[in-house]
This record gives structure tokens, sequence and C-alpha cells, in this order.
């Protein structure tokens, strides 16, 4: 089979804190972008690489982790789903409306090897799609006022949204674009599906799969980095 990358990275890094977006923050030996693209770059079933970024951010182009393969770079837009939708226009240039496309965050830097495969595979074989998550195992409390225990959430048949996610070409573009037409803000590629009434796959993935957010991640991350022989 064959696909395309679709990686937004137009954040300013607001919620992260640091003093630049956390796709450019230092993570054992690079930065959290280049570990987001390096198992593509690795992956010959991946055809082409889409990479947004904030209009006038260039400082992708100085990394030696963006400099193997021809990277396709679009404009980002206000929220994420408008990034998407941005790169998806820059593919349809390129490929048909058949073709799939994964979206996969620039912040979460340990994406397994055999978790790609695994989504691949099934997903391919999915007459919608399908995105890689982890099954809940803790308990879940709804919080009331003050930050009081509301109720204890029955957490059965939950999981938890990883990337990527594995849609064909026109399916998502249709769904994401009726989604804004309808003044819907989705917040991943799976729930504009969803409101199509299209049900897609939940893939089994690795809780080693997270998403930076804070400094307590890099570190977390780090730790998966430079223990795990099967990363890239």
């Amino acid at each position: 089979m064959r696909y395309w990358l679709v990686v937004p990275a137009a954040g300013s890094g607001q919620s992260y804190g640091g003093d630049q977006p956390k796709q450019y923050a230092q993570l054992a030996g690079r930065t959290v972008l280049e570990w987001a693209l390096a198992p593509f770059a690795a992956d010959s079933r991946c055809v082409g690489r889409v990479l947004v970024t904030a209009p006038g951010d260039e400082r992708w182009r100085a990394l030696p982790g963006c400099a193997g393969g021809a990277i396709l770079n679009v404009p980002g837009g206000i929220e994420r789903v408008h990034s998407v939708c941005n790169a998806l226009r820059a593919v349809a240039g390129c490929a048909g409306p058949q073709e799939w496309v994964l979206v996969h965050d620039a912040a979460r830097p340990c994406l397994l090897r055999a978790d790609l495969d695994r989504l691949l595979a099934a997903g391919a074989a999915h007459p919608v799609g399908a995105l890689l998550a982890v099954a809940l195992s803790d308990t879940l409390k709804r919080a009331g006022e003050g930050a009081e225990v509301d109720a204890t959430v029955a957490r059965g048949g939950l999981w938890r949204a990883l990337t990527p996610q594995m849609f064909r070409l026109g399916m998502l573009t249709t769904a994401l674009d009726a989604a804004l037409a309808a003044g819907r803000v989705p917040t991943d590629e799976s729930q504009a599906l969803e409101w199509q009434g299209l049900r897609p796959l939940l893939v089994p993935g690795s809780a080693a799969n997270l998403k930076i957010t804070g400094a307590a991640d890099l570190a977390l991350a780090e730790a998966y980095l430079t223990r795990c022989d099967a990363l890239p």
C-alpha cells in the first residue's frame, strides 16, 4: 500500500508554556518534530510528507531530520482542522480521492514502528479507516464544583485517541469540509467522520505514543526514546 503523511505543526506553543512551539523543543538529541517525522522518513510506503507550519515559520528547514526526502510545506490555519484542510488540498493536487492519508501530531515523538505497521494493515482492510488508541484502565471521575467528585464514570468501552489517524483523502476532505460548513470544529479527524455517521476502527497502540504538552512529558518521552530499540 501507499499513503501520504500530514503533520500539523502550526501551533504557537502557548499551551506548552515554553519560549518556542513544543515541536521545536529539544529531545534526546533532536527536536520533537524530527522524532515525529522519523518513522515515516524510513517507510517506503510513505509517498509524500506534508508539513503544516505557521505562516513565515522556516525553522524546520534547518533541522537535519527534515532533510531526508522532499517535504511539502503549507501554511496553517486558525485551528488544527483548518491546517489539516490546507494540507489535504495540497495532497489533492498530487493524489486521487482513494489515496490513504495519515494525520500525525507533530508533538507525538514516540510512535513505535510496530504500531504504525498495525495501523496500516488494519486501516487498509476497513471501509472507513482507523486510528491508534489506548483503552482506558484508570478509574475515571467527573468533577463538580470546587473540584469535588461528582460521579465515577464507567470506563468500559472508553479509549484515548492517539495519532496517526488513517483515512481516504476524499472521505476525510468531505467530512472536514462538512464539519466546518456546519460551524463545528472537530478535535481530531475521526470525530469529523463520526459526525457523518461513519465508524472508524480503533487499533490498539502503545501508551509510549504520548503527546508533549509540558516539561514533564519531555522527560517521559526521553526515557522512552533512550530505552526502546523499536523507536526510529
